[in-house]
């Protein structure tokens, strides 16, 4: 390669080894699907949502594993990406304040696998999974087979939703959990949303039946993952 590219570009800044810098990214790799592993088996969750997110957990992993390395010890490069990397945002409602400490897992061990602090990362990810495993939802089983979803409802102004939707959700739902509630059209009416398990696949219908006869409910979307 000419010498007035490799002046202009440092091709390893951060002064480690090619070989020593892939060990660390690999292991990042590794330990994030470990970490992955690990909320699969005590989350229980099999949607899409999960799916998602345990992408999301590998990939950060391996990320926050990068920006370890090209941080290395330079306070003036620390500030530097904290400036660049203000400009994400995160438009998506974490529904479950599990998924957030798994999200601050994954950033934990992928700085440790940057940093080369592989014992932190092999000591801390046993401690964590048998955390999350104790405490666990109970509420369902490891490995549940039961539909989850989002229901979102529009209730016109003045009538009680709790006494309102209570026979339909016991009737067809093993569990459920308001996430969100706002107003709309002006105030008339109050937009739901609900986190909720199916008792099985058979009764989406069957609730978005009984539901849309209920006198004051509007608007009705069920959305299983």
């Amino acid at each position: 390669m000419p010498e007035w590219i490799l002046s202009t570009v440092d091709v390893n800044g951060s002064g480690l080894p090619l070989a020593e810098l892939a060990v660390r990214l690999s292991s990042g790799f590794l330990l994030g699907c470990i970490v992955a592993g690990v909320y699969r088996l005590t989350c229980g969750q099999t949607g899409l949502r999960s799916s998602s997110l345990m992408a999301t957990l590998v990939l950060l992993t391996i990320l926050i594993g990068m920006v370890t390395l090209v941080i290395g010890n330079s306070v003036a490069r620390a500030f530097s990406l904290v400036g660049a990397l203000s400009i994400v945002r995160f438009r998506t409602v974490v529904e479950d304040t599990r998924d957030t400490a798994f999200v601050i897992f994954a950033v934990a061990v992928g700085m440790a696998a940057g940093a080369g602090y592989l014992a932190v990362a092999l000591v801390g990810i046993p401690i964590v999974g048998l955390a999350a495993f104790l405490y666990r939802p109970h509420q369902m089983p490891v490995f549940s087979v039961s539909p989850k979803g989002t229901l979102s409802l529009r209730i016109g102004l003045g009538r009680d939703p709790e006494h309102l939707l209570q026979s339909a959700l016991e009737k067809h739902l093993q569990s459920w959990r308001l996430t969100s509630t706002s107003t709309a059209k002006q105030g008339a009416v109050i937009a739901l949303n609900y986190s909720v398990q199916l008792r099985d696949a058979d009764t989406a219908v069957a609730l978005v039946s009984e539901l849309n006869s209920l006198e004051g409910v509007q608007d009705i979307d069920l959305r299983i993952n």
